[in-house]
């Protein structure tokens, strides 16, 4: 797996924003999110060997990447970049580019002319933290040409019915929030929406607790660096 970051800085965009991780971890560090700056990574899926024994070949094997984990890769600013991207995502046919949206209604205005109906190497994860967020982006990412569709209820703070939109998707993947102050994650939601992909017979990964996480009416304290192993330790995945 890789991560590709070609620009970093973001906005915040939906309630599912609040703690987001980019701001918190810019803010220690004194750097202003809301600047969008192409980054030194801009090209590194094309990037290939000089010298030596690999000479010639691309430094990013074939597998995963992961694109704009700092950002998102449909923010307006980058609009003036974002075609050299789709040329590189091309010529790497053998990668498979994945990337998580909130700004789903901009895709098309974002897309090559070529695209069709979708990059068979792209999968999109369209993001929603709450029924109005689900309502409004998965109505439009449901009609959209994409290969590959994933939603991500990350962070999932409210309960939430997706199961209208789950026909063409290939993943559900359901997560807390992690700050001191996360708004709580309730387990009876996360099982509630892993029954609806059951039903629809769609993949669904629990991917991590939140910081405050009910279970049993009972609300819990759970450390930053356990989040993701107390999610496996659920054992909820299908």
């Amino acid at each position: 797996m890789a991560i590709w970051n070609p620009w970093r800085g973001c906005h915040k965009y939906s309630d599912g924003c609040k703690f987001c991780y980019i701001h918190k971890g810019d803010a220690k560090r004194g750097v202003d999110t809301n600047i969008i700056v192409k980054t030194d990574k801009f090209t590194a899926p094309i990037e290939k060997y000089v010298k030596g024994k690999n000479e010639g070949q691309y430094k990013i094997k074939s597998g995963t990447v992961y694109v704009c984990f700092s950002s998102d890769f449909l923010i307006q600013e980058a609009d003036k970049w974002r075609s050299e991207c789709w040329k590189m995502i091309k010529e790497r046919s053998d990668l498979n580019f994945i990337f998580l949206t909130k700004r789903i209604e901009r895709f098309l205005d974002c897309v090559p002319n070529d695209w069709g109906d979708g990059y068979e190497n792209v999968t999109v994860g369209c993001t929603v933290e709450n029924q109005k967020t689900a309502d409004y982006r998965l109505s439009i990412f449901d009609t959209l040409p994409i290969k590959h569709k994933n939603i991500i209820c990350q962070p999932l703070i409210e309960s939430i019915d997706i199961e209208k939109y789950l026909k063409d998707m290939e993943l559900v993947v359901v997560g807390g929030e992690s700050d001191c102050n996360a708004r709580a994650l309730n387990y009876d939601w996360v099982l509630s929406i892993r029954e609806q992909c059951i039903r629809i017979k769609v993949e669904f990964q629990f991917r991590q607790c939140g910081t405050n996480f009910i279970k049993d009416g009972n609300l819990y304290k759970v450390n930053v660096r356990q989040l993701c192993s107390q999610a496996r330790k659920a054992n909820i995945n299908t």
